[in-house]
């Protein structure tokens, strides 16, 4: 893939114009909430102006929003998943002047007239493999909540290569950690699911799981309200869920014990800031993980009292192999 050069920072004194549209809604407290506090931190440390439009899921309406925002006065449209490509590949070379970010996709840079758009990818699978020999060592420990079973559970949204790529990644940690892990995987066939997602983590639950990762945006809510029902172990996804959920609902907080931070939030910031300073590449796509920031695992209160500090300790002595290329985690890309 060839890479367009840096634009010049032509918003460097202009007031830069930012609007990000989910094809969802927003209250996931995962994926679109994390987009949505990456262009509220660009509004208050970068004096952007910026809003958020929640499209909804009816997929009918998503192309005649967006094509409707390209007639505004946005300097940048931001609207991301794979769900979006053909209509970003159809609507922004029939806009040059203004500036496209994807995420969590790619355009296909091989089409004209894609100069303008930016997109962003995230290295899922290297973060899920941290949550997944964390999983493994949880269900193999005399931790409270542990059963004798080495079993595991995954709850999936859709059957796609971007939960698959977090799929590869947990299994593959979790067989790193004890081959004889079995990984229970389930997919809901939707991210606006809570009911489906709780019902099919149940049965994980039901069938030995003692801890189960949750990859499935508002449908992966469902999952944390079975860990609260059942008293067993989750793994949030994309956002701190435990730091989301402590205030609110304490006791479902408290079997939170890790999340994989997929930082959209980072991410998003990262991107208007680059094209307001002229150091975004567009016309190309980047691929964010742990050493980029892009990924990570929540280190926070919770994980400390939970989890014992030699688990802790070698959940990162694994990350530094990562980081360092000892460990070449698998990926659903282009399998």
């Amino acid at each position: 893939m060839l890479l367009a050069a840096a634009a010049a920072p032509v918003f460097a004194q202009a007031k830069l114009r930012v609007v990000l549209y989910v094809n969802g809604t927003l209250g996931d407290k995962s994926f679109f909430d994390s987009a949505n506090r990456g262009v509220q931190r660009a509004a208050k440390e970068l004096g952007v102006i910026t809003k958020t439009i929640e499209g909804g899921y009816d997929p009918a309406r998503w192309e005649p929003d967006i094509a409707q925002l390209t007639e505004g006065p946005w300097d940048i449209i931001i609207a991301g998943t794979w769900q979006l490509q053909e209509i970003l590949e159809k609507l922004a070379p029939q806009n040059p002047k203004k500036k496209f970010i994807t995420y969590d996709t790619t355009v296909d840079y091989g089409k004209p007239g894609l100069s303008n758009v930016y997109s962003i990818l995230y290295k899922q699978n290297e973060g899920s493999f941290l949550v997944g020999a964390l999983a493994a060592m949880v269900t193999t420990s005399k931790l409270p909540q542990a059963n004798p079973q080495k079993v595991i559970g995954f709850l999936g949204g859709m059957d796609i290569p971007v939960i698959n790529d977090f799929k590869v990644g947990y299994e593959q940690g979790a067989k790193y950690v004890d081959k004889d892990v079995k990984v229970l995987v389930s997919y809901a066939g939707s991210f606006s699911d809570s009911a489906k997602g709780k019902e099919l983590v149940l049965a994980q639950y039901d069938q030995g799981a003692d801890i189960a990762y949750n990859v499935a945006g508002e449908t992966g809510l469902g999952l944390l309200d079975a860990a609260k029902e059942k008293k067993r172990y989750a793994i949030g996804v994309d956002s701190d869920q435990w730091l989301l959920f402590k205030d609110s609902d304490p006791l479902k907080a408290s079997f939170i014990v890790v999340s994989m931070l997929k930082n959209v939030d980072y991410s998003l910031f990262r991107a208007i800031k680059g094209t307001k300073e002229g150091t975004i590449k567009y016309g190309a796509a980047e691929a964010l993980g742990i050493k980029e920031g892009g990924i990570g695992i929540a280190d926070n209160e919770n994980f400390k009292k939970v989890i014992p500090a030699d688990i802790r300790k070698k959940v990162k002595d694994l990350e530094q192999k990562v980081l360092n290329g000892e460990i070449q985690v698998d990926t659903a890309f282009g399998k």
